[in-house]
């Protein structure tokens, strides 16, 4: 790597720096930028009909050429999610681990896009050149398998992505995290480390990942005479291999309910990441033909989603599972920020159906606590930290954890999404921001990519608040002498059937409107269509201070 003394490494994030999801971020040097992450995030409450949030990447199109590849730490969609949407625009390399490869590869699977796209696996411990970078990827323990931290070499200098992370020494499945790794690329000197931050609130250490394990054990033990039924994250293999062990302890099949739980299963037994003893599992079909005592089933709703389905069969709408008294059902996941009023209300559900609730103890986060960012840093030693991953109280508190620690208030980087953070290793020049790129949501409803945006986003929500009212009328051509109409067919707003005075009397408010237009020689449809609009909407807010959408539609004949 040539050095070169007035060049600066940017640190561009794209997205996940003002909520939990939609990790990206850019590292540019020179002619060369490599992607870190392609996340999505899921929509906020007042996204009404949207699936799911996309970054905004038009810095990336700005810059295709420079663009080497996409380097993803690990498997979760907050990290892979909106890779099928940005490949149709950036069709650059993936490089990950086996892991995460295979889970991408189920997405490009489904949008057609696995022809041509250029994926390749990446050992722990291997190193991609791309342009002007070396990459290195370190093993790390996450609530997925095959989770890396990241190394990034530059000619500016070093900087560490833990990517999403947690201290275990005990994983169920593999090694635990390369501490020595850290410390070694410490002792090289490290100019920035981007650290995890979603538990920097949380004190002390996460627990490791085996004793959801015991507990488990101790549940399947107390409950011996009852059907079980779990519900977990898709992505935590680890917790579904620990589930699988306690049910083949214990002599109880699996069935495996929810499609992205049957997906994500299926990858990883099939790539050895999983291993289900034979004639453990058995299809959803077949529960029927096992007592209630001998089956256990492993599902995904864990957050309360509305089409997950645990919902489904809380609401008794599940095709192929009813909810019995007795049956055991234990929630082996935290409530997300802002999914506990969901999660509250399908608990409720089950409980009603006479079901034993169990959501205490059967869940470790698979991000690192307070006393974990600590070890970090005490071995890679940053010059600066820049807080990753969290919303802004989570950064914050990050913030707190590395000046407690000695980096000054001065090296420690609160980032926004767009913000271009340059440096390098010249001890007199400091980093700083030196400017914005534009970032933002892209919003996926159904098929559309971007097509739903804030108008029509602020048109649902004014659906949704007070309704619509269409208001009919046909004019004669050229005399504009009024034919038929006005009718009035209103959704929404008030129960026609019962209200009958009222639509009567709007009736009358639109047709003097109709006249006052006609009287005045007003012939431009647009004048009396807001005429229309004006006076409907001031009558109705007088009567019943409600505000809906009119339509007026004027035809001719």
């Amino acid at each position: 790597m040539k050095k070169n003394n007035n060049s600066n490494l940017k640190i561009i994030p794209l997205g996940g720096l003002e909520q939990i999801g939609m990790n990206i971020t850019a590292f540019e040097y020179e002619d060369s930028i490599v992607v870190v992450d392609c996340g999505l995030s899921f929509p906020e409450d007042d996204m009404l009909g949207i699936d799911l949030v996309i970054p905004d990447v038009t810095y990336l199109k700005d810059n295709i050429s420079k663009v080497k590849g996409f380097v993803i730490t690990h498997g979760h969609e907050d990290h892979i999610g909106a890779l099928p949407y940005i490949l149709k625009d950036i069709n650059v390399p993936i490089y990950a681990t086996k892991l995460t490869i295979g889970l991408i590869e189920n997405k490009l699977k489904e949008h057609n896009l696995l022809r041509n796209t250029k994926r390749k696996v990446i050992k722990h411990g291997q190193s991609i050149n791309l342009g002007s970078f070396r990459i290195e990827f370190i093993k790390t323990n996450h609530s997925i398998q095959d989770a890396s931290a990241l190394a990034i070499y530059s000619p500016a200098g070093i900087v560490v992505h833990t990517g999403d992370f947690k201290v275990d020494y005990t994983p169920v499945f593999g090694d635990a995290i390369d501490l020595q790794r850290f410390a070694e690329i410490g002792k090289k000197g490290v100019l920035a480390l981007m650290c995890d931050s979603t538990n920097a609130e949380r004190k002390g250490f996460t627990m490791s990942e085996r004793t959801v394990g015991r507990t488990f054990d101790n549940i399947f033990a107390e409950h011996k005479n009852t059907r079980i039924i779990i519900a977990t994250f898709a992505s935590n293999v680890d917790r579904v291999q620990q589930i699988i062990n306690s049910a083949y302890k214990y002599g109880r099949k699996v069935a495996v309910e929810g499609r992205s739980m049957v997906n994500v299963i299926g990858t990883a037994a099939e790539l050895g990441y999983l291993k289900i003893p034979d004639k453990t599992l058995i299809d959803i079909d077949q529960i029927k033909n096992y007592p209630d005592d001998k089956v256990v089933l492993i599902t995904t709703g864990s957050q309360g989603e509305s089409m997950a389905a645990l919902s489904r069969m809380a609401a008794s709408i599940h095709k192929k599972v009813t909810i019995k008294p007795n049956d055991t059902i234990i929630f082996s996941s935290n409530p997300i920020p802002g999914n506990e009023k969901a999660v509250s209300r399908v608990i409720n559900e089950l409980s009603r159906k006479g079901a034993d609730v169990i959501f205490q103890d059967a869940h470790v986060s698979g991000h690192a606590c307070q006393e974990e960012i600590k070890l970090i840093y005490s071995l890679v030693k940053p010059r600066y930290a820049i807080p990753v991953h969290g919303e802004y109280r989570h950064l914050k508190a990050q913030a707190g954890i590395a000046y407690e620690l000695g980096i000054p208030k001065e090296n420690i980087f609160i980032l926004s999404s767009g913000d271009v953070l340059e440096m390098n290793e010249n001890e007199e020049e400091h980093a700083r921001v030196t400017g914005q790129v534009r970032t933002g949501a892209i919003l996926v409803d159904g098929l559309g990519v971007g097509d739903v945006g804030n108008i029509v986003l602020r048109d649902r929500q004014h659906l949704a608040e007070d309704g619509i009212m269409i208001v009919v009328l046909t004019l004669e051509k050229h005399s504009n002498h009024l034919l038929a109409g006005p009718d009035i067919v209103s959704r929404g707003f008030v129960y026609v059937r019962e209200s009958e005075d009222l639509m009567e009397e709007a009736r009358i408010v639109v047709e003097d409107a109709i006249d006052t237009c006609l009287e005045k020689h007003i012939t431009d449809w647009g004048k009396m269509k807001n005429v229309i609009k004006d006076s409907l909407g001031e009558f109705l807010w007088k009567r019943t201070k409600r505000n809906p959408m009119i339509l007026p539609i004027i035809m001719e004949a």
